[in-house]
């Protein structure tokens, strides 16, 4: 097994803030209304499929048909995606930076959809641009922490599992990277990452 010398990121609330309220605190003015529209129409749940690689004109047109009433709101959810993301998590890019000055491979593993994906990707080329390669689940149709998506990762990445870190905010995928022998990190700020990228030794102290 070789020495770490790889980051693989998630990105999604690691490097930037997601979530569809975002998006939908913008187009409905009632704290109510909106709350209930989240937990019933446009759930986590239901975007996962754009995730796992389904399109969005099958998965509105099947919202729809529920949810008549709110097809325009539903409608918004493809074109306007990238207003559900909410900026940059404070500091991630800077280590990005940081990381790539110091030589160090930068990749990620993402649970993104293959149709929103290139128009966000495009929006941040000062970041992405810094990335040797990004997996995305809606291109593979596999989704972490489904093993396989960090298998075809690491092939892809030419990385064996002990020679990278991985950085992801949801433990259910942290436990899939390291049961597979990657040494993993539960991002909960960049403080605690930077220490835990220090300690790998890719960084200096």
């Amino acid at each position: 097994m070789g020495a770490v010398r790889a980051v693989i990121f998630d990105i999604g609330n690691v490097l930037f803030h997601w979530h569809p309220r975002f998006l939908y605190e913008r187009l409905i003015g009632d704290d109510r209304a909106l709350a209930a529209f989240l937990d019933e129409v446009v759930t986590l749940d239901w975007h996962f499929q754009h995730d796992a690689g389904r399109d969005f004109a099958e998965t509105s047109a099947e919202l729809t048909a529920r949810y008549p009433q709110h097809a325009e709101l539903i409608a918004a959810w493809g074109p306007r995606f990238n207003d559900s993301v909410g900026g940059p998590v404070a500091g991630m890019h800077a280590l990005v930076e940081d990381l790539d000055a110091a030589g160090v491979p930068l990749f990620a593993i993402t649970n993104f959809s293959h149709e929103f994906w290139p128009p966000f990707r495009a929006e941040w080329p000062q970041l992405f641009d810094r990335f040797r390669d990004v997996v995305v689940s809606g291109d593979e149709k596999r989704v972490k922490p489904d093993p396989a998506i960090y298998n075809l990762a690491l092939a892809r990445f030419g990385l064996e599992p002990g020679e990278a870190v991985f950085v992801d905010d949801n433990a259910a995928n942290v436990a899939g990277a390291e049961a597979l022998g990657i040494r993993s990190v539960l991002f909960s700020d960049v403080d605690d990452t930077r220490r835990a990228l220090i300690d790998a030794g890719l960084l200096p102290a």
